[in-house]
């Protein structure tokens, strides 16, 4: 422990910068509450996105780091904001009707759309934690409503109140002026129609913890800031769990910039010591521009997970989390083949080198037990030119090449196998296109079949690589890169493909030159 804890104080890893930010926010000692507290937070009017994977999955990245570097217990709260009231109807959800009868109460007091949970509120948390469990993080989920109804914010609550002044000087200049003349960070709970409600507050009793306003109809309501009887406006909301829980660290999005700054102040004019943390940069879609809920571009958890493992997606999200990223399909061959080539490089590694990998960061400083002795580039290529989405036809080519592996003792590469061929048959099959070979093509393809027969049976894939480069600097292609642009939109029907020894040698090199035939005969490649 003592060697890694060595490492750990020197290692460059992101996640190690700001873990060692937290040791040094404790100064080495353990905080009165008895423990370094974590935090992420979901608004649960909606599913759980891929914001919030990367988020929880970040953060755990953090919390790893902090552990290796300190004996200070830690704990991680995915807090679900579900006293908020429902102020639209989703478009992703059943019985619009009847939840549009119920907007604007607090979602915890809303039936379920889904008919499955006592609330809507309480069906998406059970998603939430259903979605973080499948990825087995560690946390321990909190819901807004419990914290407010079991009192458990009450003196958080009465203190906001005796700040409120304070508060309110922090949040006004940050509002329209229209908007200004009727806030409050108090949204109180109407007793009679039960909506959380956006009015000025008229009187504070600082003394006995209440406040007065006028309802719906129009009546002065006088109701406690405790109990459950008003919740937070959400930045506000923000800085009093801070301040109340103690949270130590926090990340958020860079559009959050500002609601973090307010939310610091106002957990620092409470007494309280704003977390630690960064602001991450947001995805982007195939055009760059910022990927939204509402406008459904970009990628979704669950697509990704159609195609790719989820190891792969939490390398996504440690890659350069301050940089803006795009985030759409084809993303995922390169994320995984990146995956791979960590995954093997980690056994061979020294411990300074493993602990800057991102396998240690994805699997918690132990590497799976499983390689992949292929990529999922070239994966998607074999079932490409074998136009095929049967899996016992890969695995033919597979057993062939690599003898004795079987699904079962590599059941990584099975993985892939499956996730290649959806993957195909989604993105790669729609859009194929052969073209019918020109005159340099024919000349260079049967100079090409005469160089393959002409080789040893037991000729490796890097002498296939060789001769198939030598074969293209004799002819007059404007460069090597349009050679092989040429076999690929040939014999795949595809503008790009894998490294043609590798593949040859993977397909068999009699299937290959049979292939070639074929296409030099004039014979449609596409059946």
């Amino acid at each position: 422990m003592s060697n890694e804890r060595e490492l750990a104080q020197e290692a460059r890893a992101w996640p190690f910068e700001e873990a060692r930010k937290l040791v040094e926010r404790i100064g080495g000692k353990t905080p009165e509450k008895g423990y370094v507290l974590f935090e992420t937070g979901y608004g649960p009017s909606g599913l759980p996105h891929i914001g919030t994977f990367g988020e929880v999955v970040r953060t755990t990245m953090v919390r790893q780091a902090f552990q290796r570097l300190s004996d200070v217990p830690t704990r991680l709260f995915c807090f679900s904001d579900d006293m908020d009231g429902l102020r639209k109807v989703p478009e992703n959800v059943p019985n619009k009707e009847m939840l549009r009868e119920h907007l604007n109460k607090p979602l915890t007091r809303i039936p379920d759309p889904f008919g499955t949970h006592e609330s809507f509120g309480h069906h998406n948390n059970a998603r939430l934690r259903a979605f973080l469990d499948s990825f087995g993080f560690e946390y321990e989920f909190q819901s807004s409503t419990d914290w407010y109804f079991a009192g458990k914010f009450d003196k958080a609550l009465l203190d906001v109140l005796r700040h409120y002044d304070e508060i309110m000087e922090i949040m006004l200049p940050s509002l329209r002026e229209e908007r200004q003349q009727t806030y409050s960070p108090f949204l109180p709970i109407c007793p009679k129609t039960g909506h959380v409600l956006q009015v000025p507050i008229l009187e504070r009793n600082v003394d006995a913890g209440t406040i007065v306003f006028e309802d719906e109809s129009g009546r002065k309501v006088e109701l406690p800031v405790t109990g459950g009887n008003c919740k937070l406006q959400w930045k506000p909301d923000w800085g009093m769990r801070w301040y109340a829980l103690g949270v130590d660290y926090e990340m958020s999005g860079k559009d959050l910039i500002d609601s973090v700054k307010l939310a610091g102040r106002i957990c620092d004019a409470m007494g309280g010591r704003k977390p630690d943390g960064f602001n991450y940069e947001l995805f982007l879609d195939e055009k760059g521009q910022k990927i939204s809920k509402s406008k459904g571009n970009g990628l979704s958890v669950d697509e990704w997970l159609t195609y790719a493992p989820p190891e792969s997606l939490a390398l996504f999200m440690y890659h350069k989390p301050r940089a803006a990223k795009k985030l759409f399909f084809d993303v995922i061959p390169k994320t995984v083949d990146e995956y791979l080539t960590f995954l093997e490089k980690f056994p061979d590694e020294t411990p300074e080198r493993q602990i800057e990998n991102p396998i240690w960061h994805i699997h918690n400083g132990e590497a799976p037990g499983t390689t992949c002795p292929l990529s999922f580039g070239l994966l998607l290529n074999l079932a490409s030119v074998a136009n095929t989405e049967d899996r016992t036809v890969i695995w033919g080519f597979i057993e062939r090449y690599f003898p004795g592996t079987t699904p079962e003792n590599t059941p990584l590469l099975d993985r892939l196998v499956s996730y290649a061929l959806v993957y195909y048959r989604d993105f790669v099959l729609p859009h194929k296109a052969y073209r019918a070979v020109n005159d340099v093509d024919r000349a260079a393809f049967t100079d090409l079949v005469s160089v393959l027969e002409a080789l040893p049976a037991d000729a490796s894939a890097e002498d296939i690589q060789t001769q198939v480069y030598e074969v293209g600097k004799r002819h007059p292609f404007e460069s090597l890169r349009h050679w092989f642009k040429a076999l690929y939109e040939v014999l795949l029907g595809q503008e790009q493909g894998p490294r043609m020894g590798s593949f040859i040698a993977l397909y068999g090199r009699e299937n290959f030159l049979s292939l070639i035939k074929r296409a030099l005969a004039g014979e449609d490649l596409s059946k």
